[in-house]
């Protein structure tokens, strides 16, 4: 039985940032993915480019990160997104910033940061082994035992990082969650976050359009993005990151122009009245949409009443859309809910039952909205669960 002082399970971001910093620390230490590759579900992030953080400040790192953000400020203080950006350009990685403070390699491909990050392991000596699944971890007087099909291990310190249950077919199944409660920990609700939302709303005439920078709202919820019409309903990081405050039987209310006011409005559509109103609302709105609003009403702008003025002026400032639910955990970009955060170490991540035992990634109950918060959220809480010293 092979002894390690650290052993990581998962080879997502996380898990590898985790097993960086545990052998940057002089830690032995192995890391165990299933899949035959790292990364699996990192190469199909941010379109295959990988979004592998954002560039804003502490608040704005909290402000994307909605469920349990500031859970991490301990984490933050010790490794944050900066830490990350010097961390891949200092290991050959140049990066470029996007809209949104989005950042990517320049080479816009996933595949760069996962080499980055399995150079690094090699080069500090981290034993990797991939097509290895984990069938059990226990626990006695001196040290975990994690047993694989055909192997046995023994270590001092296990990280589990093993992610959420979003997209399994990337080998996101919970198996965390199992480790956690053989351990006595409780796990939070999952459900679906950063999810497509499913509507009524006529899909066919407004499929495929794509709106930049507007605003759904939902109660006190109010997210300004880019916004997506597809032929099950609502995607895109509006629809995204308003999902995580859903379950299905809400209205929302769509603003197609965020940066008109009501008032705006009225002087544009009589300033215009001579015009017909598709066409005028064709110099605001993509043509599809233009025909949309403008179809319960009379031709002319002109021919419109008071009435009607304020009625499409309402439309196009708060477009009820009733929302019938969202996609399956399946099929969501993110997890929410996990470990209980009430049971672990903010400053270590280790859990409070059992010494020696840490949590980072996705299988902790974060959940943070995409436009690299995500990643973030699991290279910072893996540094840190790797970086504790004896």
């Amino acid at each position: 039985m092979n002894h390690f002082d650290t052993i990581v399970i998962g080879g997502g971001p996380a898990g590898m940032m985790a097993a960086i910093s545990s052998s940057f620390h002089g830690q032995k230490t192995l890391l165990l993915e299933k899949n035959k590759r790292l990364g699996k579900k990192l190469a199909g992030t941010g379109g295959g480019r990988c979004n592998v953080t954002n560039n804003g400040t502490l608040e704005d790192l909290l402000a994307g990160i909605p469920g349990n953000g500031r859970f991490l400020y301990s984490v933050f203080s010790q490794f944050d997104n900066h830490d990350i950006m010097n961390f891949f350009t200092d290991n050959g990685v140049a990066l470029k910033v996007e809209d949104h403070g989005r950042v990517f390699p320049t080479t816009d491909k996933s595949f760069t940061i996962i080499e980055a990050l399995e150079r690094k392991m090699k080069e500090l000596g981290v034993t990797i082994m991939t097509q290895t699944e984990v069938v059990s971890v226990k626990k006695n007087a001196d040290c975990f035992i994690i047993k694989s099909s055909e192997r046995i291990w023994s270590c001092d310190r296990l990280i589990v990082t093993t992610g959420g249950k979003s997209y399994p077919s990337t080998g996101s199944t919970g198996f965390g969650y199992e480790i956690a409660r053989h351990f006595n920990h409780t796990i939070t609700e999952l459900e679906a976050a950063e999810s497509p939302l499913l509507t009524d709303f006529p899909h066919k005439a407004l499929q495929g359009i794509s709106l930049a920078n507007v605003t759904l709202r939902y109660n006190k919820y109010i997210i300004t993005h880019d916004l997506l019409f597809t032929h099950f309903g609502l995607s895109g990081p509006a629809a995204l990151r308003l999902s995580s405050f859903l379950k299905g039987g809400e209205t929302i209310y769509l603003d197609v122009l965020p940066q008109f006011s009501a008032e705006d409005l009225a002087t544009f559509l009589e300033n215009n009245r001579e015009k017909s109103l598709k066409n005028s609302l064709k110099q605001l709105l993509p043509e599809r949409l233009a025909e949309f609003f403008a179809q319960p009403f009379p031709e002319k702008g002109k021919q419109l009443t008071g009435k009607e003025k304020e009625e499409l002026i309402q439309q196009l400032k708060a477009l009820p859309i009733p929302i019938t639910g969202k996609m399956s955990l399946a099929k969501s970009f993110v997890t929410k809910g996990g470990v209980n955060l009430k049971e672990i170490n903010p400053k270590t991540l280790e859990s409070k039952l059992v010494s020696g035992l840490y949590f980072a990634g996705k299988v902790l109950d974060i959940n943070a909205h995409t436009g690299g918060f995500n990643i973030t959220v699991a290279l910072c809480t893996g540094w840190v669960a790797g970086s504790v010293e004896y």
